[in-house]
């Protein structure tokens, strides 16, 4: 009943045209530690860039880490590890390296992921859209925890969607064992999970001073997200950030409506999609904050389950009673706890 309460809007002076230049203009990270997962792509890597350029030093996990160390090649505040989501023994060996710099780490930003591929499985058997969303995330956070302890004030961002909104965990058979797959309803399955990760953790982290946000960056369709469903198109992709046609989209669409609603589909950039993480990763305003779920650069609504909004956060998504049920199960998904102190 607290969190939800605390679930509204606050007085924010960011909205969904912000962008990460602005969320960041008075923002100094000099001395700070700072991981962004998927930060070589999309949102992540603009995010990535933003941190590098504000003073922290920036380690970006990578599937591909010799793309990435050549896009980062000219900025010395960014360090390129080898990581793979869907590989247990790689979430450790990334982690043991990380805890054996004895750096801390003040901004963990789980911003990696899939969607909409066919049904496909890790070498354990679960589905990859929640093992690489929320299950490599959480055993990537929680084999972290140490260095996030050692920054004595953390932040960790796991990088939900509206597709909250669709409904919530599928509890009897998360891994599509039975049930036919539905790729787009998996996917939501994994977002729900990455808003009830940010309940669970906060819970837990708030005695070390780490707090945990969950944020929905947006519709961006130039993202590279859809990769994996074949739905991406680079040169498309530029071309449309290129040209400005999202903004003239918006203008269509806005007209549809009333404005003051601002409840329709409006499509953001790259830089735009990037600011709520961001927004979330740094602002003052969210001191003494957690364990909630934020879009457009702001605390979002807590709505109804059947609330016919695009926006707003759905109850299932925020449930702390959900957030421990599904952190058991995450635990012996991965074989993973929290360290005990």
């Amino acid at each position: 009943m607290q969190l939800k309460n605390l679930q509204q809007p606050i007085n924010s002076p960011f909205n969904f045209h912000s962008t990460a230049k602005q969320i960041m203009k008075k923002i100094d990270l000099t001395g700070k530690y700072a991981i962004v997962t998927g930060g070589y792509s999309g949102i992540g890597l603009v995010t990535s860039l933003a941190l590098a350029h504000a003073g922290a030093q920036v380690t970006v996990p990578a599937r591909h880490p010799d793309t990435a160390r050549e896009l980062f090649a000219n900025e010395p505040n960014i360090t390129v590890a080898t990581l793979d989501l869907m590989d247990p023994h790689s979430i450790d060996q990334f982690a043991d390296n990380y805890l054996a710099s004895g750096h801390p780490l003040h901004i963990l930003i789980n911003s990696a992921g899939i969607m909409f591929p066919p049904l496909r499985r890790d070498s354990r058997r679960y589905e990859s859209q929640f093992s690489t969303n929320h299950l490599g995330h959480f055993q990537l956070t929680l084999r972290l925890y140490p260095a996030l302890q050692k920054a004595h004030g953390a932040r960790v961002i796991a990088v939900s969607s509206r597709a909250q909104r669709m409904g919530s965990i599928q509890w009897d058979d998360i891994n599509w064992e039975h049930t036919p797959y539905d790729p787009h309803l998996a996917y939501a399955q994994s977002k729900v999970a990455n808003g009830l990760f940010a309940v669970g953790l906060d819970q837990y982290g708030q005695t070390d001073n780490i707090r945990a946000f969950a944020v929905h960056p947006g519709l961006i369709p130039t993202s590279g997200l859809g990769r994996a469903s074949g739905q991406y198109h680079p040169f498309m992709s530029r071309l449309i950030n290129q040209l400005g046609l999202l903004h003239a989209r918006n203008t269509i669409e806005a007209a549809k409506v009333d404005f003051r609603t601002a409840d329709y589909d409006y499509y953001k950039t790259l830089q735009q999609g990037a600011a709520t993480q961001l927004w979330a990763a740094t602002s003052p305003q969210l001191n003494d904050m957690g364990g909630l779920f934020l879009e457009d650069s702001n605390v979002a609504t807590a709505v109804s389950a059947n609330s016919a909004s695009r926006f707003g956060v759905r109850p299932w998504t925020i449930d702390p009673h959900d957030a421990k049920r599904l952190w058991t199960i995450s635990e012996q998904l991965t074989n993973t706890k929290l360290p005990q102190n």
